[in-house]
């Protein structure tokens, strides 16, 4: 069932097969348009058949036509354990084909690279699971706690119809699961000095989208007009868009910062961690942001002739606080934006902090370290979010494990959403080897 190598052959090991079964799942179009247009259904049916192949049962929950989740369960050695949930997510954002130097659903192999959506977000890492479940289930390895495969859809646009639907309509899935892992953790980054930090995510920011809404007098725009709505908003919009958020510093942000003094003999400064970001190359982009709150308007709205001055206006900021400082963001916005522009809540989800130490995160460590000695786990805070989010509200402590080992030169946070996605292959044999390494031994 599961494709060939573009050579041909029949794959002669797992990593190979990661390869096949990751090229298989970008010919799939499982794209989430956001507003509840999406569509999952034949991937997850892909997934199905995968594990149905080697004897591993797994059932489709389907919150909406043709919006699917898969859940598999897989019993370990000692089942008194409170089990692992290892999930991805199987949607894609749209990919303009125009954009692009090859199809973006072709899954083409170029430059030692797969090509194509979804190959870093994160069809990669599901095609680890599999090719890793794959293999267990032929031999017949038991791993040593239960494992939960979950493979939701809609994450793309909110997980409602994902992992929120699951864990709202179907918690009994996840009882006696403790922990969990999935996406954008465990990758390298190469520093200046050669050195490789690996980033597996313990915190992720909140999101809360706004729309702010200015309400004016309507009229002829040939005529003096005191009242204008387009006027108020976007001087509204302009300071919150040029506003200079306060630097706060979470306990994840000081210990990754602490590790990159120490890697690179730059001293350590806690009040000020931004000096050492140009440390990490292109990462920064992120991980700048993790340093304080933000707030972007991503949207404007008014008006629908040139001559007519509108009665209202709207604009939408896309605003993303630190575990801890949501407080901060709402009231900082209402203090700019000033009490004659309403302020309404579009999309709200929480932060989320956990401690980079224990027995889970010793095996994430010791993984990483078994496929590269000289690498340096690290832990970091995300800009973005993950399904974790909809899992902690169950009790589940989620992290990103998704290890890969990167070429010093890739700008990998660019790749995210972003045209000509792509991951290298020999990132994904590394992927893998890690990934089966860390669930042999948590």
């Amino acid at each position: 069932m599961v494709g060939k190598p573009d050579n041909g052959q029949k794959f002669s090991s797992i990593e190979e097969e990661a390869v096949s079964i990751c090229q298989d799942l970008i010919r799939i179009p499982s794209v989430n348009f956001g507003e509840g247009k999406g569509d999952e259904k034949a991937v997850a049916e892909y997934v199905v058949a995968s594990l149905a192949e080697v004897g591993i049962s797994a059932e489709i929950f389907e919150s909406a036509p043709n919006r699917c989740n898969v859940i598999a369960k897989i019993a370990g050695s000692d089942v008194s354990r409170p089990g692992l949930v290892l999930h991805g997510h199987i949607d894609v954002v749209p990919a303009n084909a125009a954009d692009w130097q090859v199809d973006p659903f072709s899954g083409d192999i170029r430059d030692g690279a797969i090509w194509g959506r979804g190959a870093v977000d994160m069809k990669n890492v599901d095609a680890m699971i599999l090719a890793i479940v794959r293999n267990w289930s032929r031999t017949g390895y038991q791993p040593p706690r239960n494992i939960l495969l979950a493979f939701f859809a809609d994450e793309e646009a909110g997980s409602n119809f994902g992992s929120r639907f699951m864990t709202r309509e179907h918690p009994v899935v996840f009882e006696g699961y403790s922990e969990a892992i999935s996406e954008v953790g465990g990758f390298s980054v190469t520093l200046k000095n050669g050195k490789r930090l690996y980033f597996i995510e313990a915190a992720q920011k909140g999101i809360h989208w706004m729309r702010l809404t200015a309400d004016g007098l309507a009229g002829h725009g040939s005529m003096i007009n005191n009242n204008n709505a387009i006027t108020r908003l976007s001087d509204a919009v302009s300071k919150v868009g040029s506003y200079p958020w306060p630097q706060r510093y979470t306990e994840t942000v000081k210990i990754l910062f602490r590790k990159i003094a120490d890697a690179t003999g730059r001293p350590y400064d806690e009040n000020d961690l931004r000096p050492l970001l140009d440390e990490i190359g292109p990462t920064a982009r992120m991980i700048g942001a993790t340093l304080s709150n933000t707030a972007n308007p991503t949207i404007l709205e008014a008006g629908y002739k040139a001559n007519v001055i509108p009665g209202s206006a709207s604009a939408v900021i896309d605003g993303r606080f630190l575990p801890g400082y949501e407080d901060e963001l709402n009231s900082t916005i209402r203090s700019i934006v000033g009490p004659e522009i309403h302020i309404e809540t579009l999309t709200r989800d929480i932060a989320l902090e956990v401690n980079f130490t224990g027995p889970l995160v010793d095996a994430m460590c010791a993984a990483i370290i078994s496929q590269d000695p000289e690498g340096i786990p690290v832990p970091y805070l995300m800009s973005g979010g993950t399904d974790n989010k909809a899992l902690s509200e169950l009790g589940i402590i989620g992290y990103g494990f998704s290890p890969l080992r990167l070429p010093a030169d890739l700008d990998f946070m660019a790749l995210f959403h972003g045209v000509d996605e792509r991951v290298p292959i020999e990132s994904l044999h590394f992927g893998v080897r890690a990934l089966d390494n860390f669930l042999r031994r948590c």
